[in-house]
């Protein structure tokens, strides 16, 4: 342990930037402006792109994301790194700017899904792309080498110029996806009545604002930050209100965002749920019935439901597997040059000409722009994805020792392999941003697979404390 109370051989990045609890371990705002210093030092002047020394900064309404984005602006003036802040503004819209505006980087402050005691940073690279293995690599180099170098009081940094706030960029933002909404086939939603649950996140303006330019009559839920009240029962991961609400008032469509707005589920006018699975096959139904794609591929995580392989079936759209997580997704259509891909949770990727961009309200408006065109209900495109039953259960981990490292679970599991055979399937793994584990377990008896996943996470939460 050094000096500031960092573990020496603590994990700093996961799969998706770092994130913890808010103002503890690599998120103490001494740690953050330390990671200014390196991330400045590696995206900024002194890497070579060409682009404006210059970062550009958002968050997504937590209690501690001022702090933290005025630590990361020292940290970023002491690498000769000036920054912009956008204050509430999706991780997207960040990435779009971060892609569009000339400048070195952009931070994004947030911890996506997570509740209000826990904060992270997303990192992206001149273009607005994630950060390469070799780009974190060292960044967490150097941030190992300066974390010890920052006084609880900031040091010299002190005298950097105030963060600027930067209001036009919300504007820009905005502009950019109405924009798109009005491009082509534009997409007109007057006499539509939309609510969308904007999780007390960064959503909350832009959300409901670019709804209404493209002429919905809008609801809006849940868009009051007041720095507590993020993912608090609302968003993606509690879509039950958004649920009721839509059926209450008998509106047409329902989008429900989480606390960064990269992910989105929708409701149909029946007030049913369409989750990512969902929302991919009515997308590449669509695409496969106007002839969009030289290649008739998706990119889904394992954890994606066989339904959705039997809803793209009659239409000749192939699914591309792969892991667990954003950065997987984005791999897979890079590799094989794919328009779309996503997550069951709602991350929905398009392409290369959206900047493989995982982005919740362009989500919504290209799901939206399906429905004008066909002149379907949502329930009506969802129709064809038939969900095989699913049990997705989360245990929490002390430690994550490696599975192939017990012998009794492994035994267990391979079992129930064989008892569920080509019908199903068994997904263990690590979270890679909390300590959970989680088990998923599909089949198409669902009182059976509940009592496989419990079995499973019994197994696994006693030899895994036996372990420790």
């Amino acid at each position: 342990m050094n000096k500031t109370g960092m573990v020496e051989n603590q994990e700093i990045f996961g799969t998706d930037g770092i994130r913890g609890k808010a103002l503890e371990g690599w998120l103490t705002v001494e740690a953050v402006e330390a990671l200014g210093r390196a991330a400045g030092a590696v995206l900024g002047p002194a890497a070579g792109t060409g682009h404006a020394a210059e970062a550009l900064i958002a968050h997504d309404g937590r209690a501690s994301a001022k702090a933290l984005q005025e630590a990361l602006a020292r940290g970023f003036a002491a690498s000769g790194v000036t920054a912009r802040t956008a204050d509430l503004l999706p991780t997207p819209g960040l990435a779009w700017l971060t892609a569009t505006q000339g400048v070195s980087l952009g931070a994004m402050i947030s911890a996506s899904h997570n509740p209000a005691e826990d904060n992270g940073i997303k990192l992206f690279a001149g273009g607005g792309s994630k950060l390469t293995d070799a780009q974190q690599a060292e960044i967490e180099m150097r941030l190992r080498e300066e974390v010890g170098r920052v006084s609880p009081d900031g040091g010299g940094a002190n005298e950097a110029e105030p963060l600027q706030l930067d209001a036009q960029l919300e504007d820009m933002y905005a502009e950019h996806l109405i924009d798109l909404a009005k491009s082509g086939e534009p997409l007109d939603l007057a006499g539509a009545k939309v609510v969308i649950d904007c999780a007390n996140g960064a959503a909350s303006h832009v959300g409901p604002r670019v709804l209404q330019a493209i002429g919905a009559e809008v609801t809006a839920l849940f868009n009051a930050p007041d720095g507590t009240n993020i993912n608090d029962g609302c968003g993606s991961t509690y879509p039950e209100p958004l649920q009721e609400r839509v059926k209450a008032s008998g509106a047409d469509f329902g989008v429900a965002l989480d606390g960064d707005a990269d992910r989105c589920l929708l409701v149909d006018e029946k007030g049913q749920l369409v989750d990512g699975d969902g929302i991919m096959a009515i997308l590449a139904r669509d695409a496969a019935a106007r002839g969009l794609w030289s290649d008739s591929r998706i990119v889904a995580t394992v954890m994606s439901n066989r339904g959705l392989h039997r809803a793209l079936d009659p239409v000749g759209v192939g699914v591309v597997e792969v892991g667990v997580g954003d950065r997987q997704v984005v791999e897979g259509l890079r590799e094989h040059g794919l328009s779309l891909g996503g997550e069951k949770s709602g991350h929905i990727i398009f392409g290369a000409d959206s900047g493989f961009i995982g982005d919740g309200l362009l989500t919504a408006l290209h799901v939206l722009g399906v429905r004008a065109r066909t002149g379907q209900t949502l329930s009506e495109l969802a129709a064809p994805f038939v969900p095989f039953p699913q049990v997705l259960l989360g245990l929490k981990v002390a430690s994550k020792p490696s599975l192939d490292t017990l012998p009794r679970f492994q035994e267990i599991r391979e079992r129930y392999e064989q008892e569920l055979g080509p019908d199903g399937r068994i997904n263990v793994r690590y979270s890679g941003t909390e300590p959970k584990a989680r088990v998923m377990i599909e089949g198409p008896n669902a009182a059976r697979i509940q009592e496989i996943a419990d079995d499973l996470v019994e197994a696994l939460r006693t030899e895994i404390a036996e372990a420790g």
